[in-house]
């Protein structure tokens, strides 16, 4: 039960980073980035990290309960 949980703890930090690093190219590039687009990428970064820190708690619990 703890392998399908780090395979999906592995691919909410991967897009975690992604979000976060196409929201920083999207600042630097100089294009007219509005308030709005800004705070999207920010709510996606927020969301992935949020889902990050669920599966972190669901695998200490699983393992914790296996007796690992």
């Amino acid at each position: 039960m703890t392998l399908p949980l780090m395979i999906l703890l592995l691919l909410a930090m991967a897009a975690t980073a992604y979000v976060l690093v196409r929201g920083v190219i999207a600042m630097a590039s100089g294009k007219d980035v509005t308030g709005e687009q800004q705070q999207s990428w920010m709510r996606r970064r927020v969301l992935f990290q949020a889902v990050a820190i669920v599966l972190v708690v669901l695998i200490l619990i699983v393992a914790g309960a296996s007796g690992r």
